[in-house]
C-alpha cells in the first residue's frame, strides 16, 4: 500500500494533450496519459498512489509539514507538547505554538498542497475507473468506494485545519485545466464529506484481504467522527454502537498500539501502513516524525532533532488520586518531580510516591524510568535544551533497540515500520461515551470510560530491571454512583479528560479542544501557567474566533485568481 509504483506519483502533474499534426503526437517519457491507465492495473496503481499520501509524505517537498500524526498542528498547538529542541530551529513552529501563525508560512503551504494533491489523486481514480473496460461492476464498485473514502478523509483534514475550504470532486477536477479547481471557499463542505463516507460505508466490505485498505467499519467510524465535529451526537451514536456491537474489534494491551511488532492488531480499525527495507530510501517509514527523536546519537533515531517534547501540563494530567482516579480539576496545581536543571552526572531519583496513571510512561520519556529496552532514560543528554523545551521526550513512535535494522531502515534510524493507528476501538468507545453524555445516558458513558481505564489497569506496566513497577502506578475505575457522572457537565469533563490521557502525543488534542468549544478557555489557562516555565510563551494568547483555524496559504489565495480576483478568501483575523 506504499509508494512503490512511481507511475502513480506522476499523475497529478498533468496528462498529455494532442497536437494537430499526428506525426508530432508523441508521448513524453515518464508521464502517463489517462487513457494508458483506464484498465484494472492502471486503476489500482492510481488508487495505491492515493493511499500513499496518507502518511503525509510524497507531495512535493512537504516532509513533516503534512505528517499524518499532525504533530505540529494537533500537538504543539495544544497543551500536550512544546515545539521542543531549541529556540532557533524551525522558528515557524514557534509562531504557531504562540498562535501567531501567518499565511506565508511554509508549513501552511506544505499542508495545503499535500491535502489537495491527495484529493486530486482520488478524483483521478474516479475518472479512470469509469472508463476501464476490463473491470467487473463489483471491482469498480469497490474502487469507487475506496476512492470516495480517501477523498472524504483528505477533505476532512483540510476542514479541520482551515474550516472553509473548497470541495473538489471528479466532475469538477480536470488535470488539463488549471482553472477547474479555482472554486470559492464560501460553502460548508460537511455535507460533501458526509456523502463520501456514507457512500464508502455502503459499498465497502467489512474486511479487506490487504492490510491498510479501507473497510465498511473504517468508513462508519470516520462518518461518526465527522458528525461529532458538528455536535451531531444523535447521528453519530448508532454508527458507533454498530461498530462496538459488531464484536470485530477488541482492546489489546495499551502499548501494543505503539509497536511495529503489533501492527494491524485486533484493536485497529484503520491505520496508516509504514514499511522499511523495501528497496526504497526509507521514506515509506514514518518520515513525518523525522524531527521528533532524542537529541543524542546513542538514543533512538540516532541523534536528531529533539522536537515535539511533552509539556509539564500533560505529565501532570497523569497524576491520580490515592484511589486511582484522575484529578480533573487539580492535576496542574503542582508539577511532578523532574530533573530540570540537573547535569547528567548529578544524581536523580524519579518520584516513586505520587500515584500515577501507568499510561504516562508508555507516552512520555522521563529521566530514571526505563525507555523501552534502552535502559533508564538518562535525562539531559537526550534533550537539546531543557530550559527551552523541558525535560521530557515523546515515546509512542519510538522503537526498541533490538529492532534496529529490522523495524528501522538499514541506513536511516529515523525511518521505521511502526504504523500510525488512525482510528482504533478506544477512539470509538470514547466517542460513544461523548454521545451518551449528550443524550443523557450518563451511566452508560461511565461504563464506556471504565472499559478504557480497565484496559490501562490490566495492561503491562513499565518495569525496572528487577521487574518492579517503575513508578507508583495507581489506576482504577469510576464506581457506580460516582459524583463525576452525576450530571452532564462533570461527565463531559471526565470523558474529555480520558481522551487526553488515552491519545496524548498522537496529534488529536488541539482539534478536540476546538470541536468541544473549549480551546480558548483551556489554552489560555495553559499559557498563563506555562509562560512562567517556558519564557518564550510569555505574552502568547489564543484568540477566540481566530485561532480555532489556521490561515490559508497566501500563495494559494493568489493562485486561485480568476480574471484578477482570488476565489479563495482568508480566514477571519489573518
Amino acid at each position: 500500500m506504499k509508494k512503490t509504483v512511481i507511475l502513480a506519483s506522476l499523475l497529478t502533474v498533468g496528462f498529455v494533450t494532442s497536437c494537430s499534426e499526428s506525426f508530432l503526437d508523441v508521448r513524453p517519457q515518464g508521464v502517463a496519459a489517462l487513457d494508458q491507465l483506464t484498465n484494472k492495473i492502471g486503476v489500482n496503481t492510481l488508487l495505491i498512489g492515493t493511499y500513499s499520501l496518507l502518511d503525509g509524505i510524497g507531495s512535493g517537498t512537504t516532509d513533516w509539514h503534512a505528517a499524518v500524526s499532525n504533530w505540529v498542528y494537533g500537538g504543539v498547538t495544544s497543551d500536550d507538547a512544546y515545539k521542543g529542541t531549541d529556540a532557533g530551529d524551525q522558528p515557524e513552529i514557534s509562531f504557531m505554538e504562540r498562535y501567531e501563525g501567518q499565511a506565508n508560512l511554509a508549513h501552511m503551504t506544505g499542508k495545503w498542497r499535500h491535502t489537495f494533491d491527495a484529493i486530486s489523486r482520488a478524483n483521478v481514480v474516479l475518472q479512470a475507473v469509469e472508463q476501464a473496460k476490463d473491470m467487473t461492476d463489483a471491482e469498480k464498485k469497490l474502487v469507487i468506494a475506496e476512492a470516495r473514502f480517501l477523498r472524504g478523509y483528505y477533505h476532512f483534514e483540510g476542514k479541520k485545519m482551515w474550516n472553509m475550504i473548497p470541495y473538489i470532486d471528479e466532475k469538477t477536477y480536470s488535470a488539463t485545466d488549471p482553472n477547474s479547481t479555482k472554486i470559492a471557499n464560501d460553502k460548508n463542505i460537511w455535507p460533501n464529506i458526509e456523502a463520501d463516507f456514507k457512500a464508502a460505508a455502503d459499498a465497502l466490505p467489512e474486511t479487506q484481504s490487504q492490510k491498510g485498505r479501507a473497510t465498511k467499519f473504517a468508513a462508519m467510524a470516520f462518518l461518526a467522527k465527522a458528525y461529532l465535529f458538528q455536535n451531531k451526537f444523535l447521528e453519530a451514536k448508532p454508527l458507533l454502537d454498530a461498530i462496538v456491537n459488531s464484536n470485530r474489534y477488541k482492546l489489546v494491551d495499551f502499548h501494543d498500539n505503539f509497536r511495529a511488532a503489533t501492527n494491524n492488531n485486533a484493536e485497529s480499525i484503520f491505520e496508516v501502513q509504514f514499511s522499511v527495507n523495501d528497496g526504497t530510501n526509507g521514506n515509506n517509514g514514518n518520515a513525518g516524525e523525522t524531527l521528533n527523536w532524542p537529541y543524542f546519537s546513542g538514543a533512538p533515531g540516532g541523534g536528531c532533532c529533539g522536537f515535539y517534547q511533552p509539556s509539564l501540563n500533560l505529565v501532570n494530567a497523569y497524576k491520580t488520586s490515592a484511589n486511582g482516579l484522575p484529578l480533573l480539576d487539580t492535576f496542574n496545581d503542582s508539577d511532578l518531580k523532574t530533573d530540570q536543571g540537573l547535569k547528567a552526572n548529578e544524581a536523580y531519583t524519579p518520584d516513586n510516591t505520587t500515584p500515577l496513571d501507568p499510561r504516562l510512561d508508555w507516552t512520555v520519556g522521563r529521566r530514571g524510568i526505563p525507555f523501552l529496552d534502552w535502559g533508564p532514560m538518562p535525562g539531559v543528554t537526550w534533550v537539546r535544551d531543557q530550559n527551552y523545551g523541558g525535560p521530557y521526550t515523546g515515546k509512542k513512535w519510538m522503537y526498541y533497540r533490538g529492532e534496529e535494522g529490522t523495524n528501522t531502515h538499514s541506513t536511516n534510524k529515523r525511518r521505521l515500520a511502526n504504523n500510525y493507528r488512525m482510528i482504533r476501538l478506544s477512539h470509538v468507545l470514547l466517542w460513544l461515551a461523548e454521545a451518551e453524555v449528550e443524550v443523557g445516558s450518563l451511566d452508560r458513558a461511565r461504563e464506556l470510560v471504565n472499559m478504557i481505564r480497565k484496559r490501562a489497569k490490566d495492561s503491562k506496566y513499565v518495569t525496572n530491571a528487577d521487574g518492579s513497577p517503575a513508578a507508583n502506578y495507581v489506576i482504577d475505575l469510576y464506581p457506580a454512583g460516582s459524583p463525576v457522572f452525576a450530571d452532564k457537565a462533570s461527565a463531559r469533563k471526565a470523558v474529555q479528560f480520558e481522551q487526553r490521557l488515552e491519545f496524548a502525543m498522537e496529534g488529536h488534542r488541539f482539534f478536540d479542544l476546538v470541536r468541544w468549544g473549549i480551546a480558548d478557555q483551556v489554552l489560555n489557562k495553559y499559557l498563563e501557567t506555562e509562560s512562567k516555565k517556558r519564557t518564550y510563551l510569555a505574552g502568547a494568547k489564543f484568540t477566540k474566533g481566530k485561532n480555532e483555524y489556521f490561515p490559508l496559504p497566501i500563495d494559494e489565495i493568489t493562485n486561485s485568481s480568476k480574471n484578477g480576483t482570488p476565489t479563495l478568501k482568508q480566514n477571519p483575523g489573518y
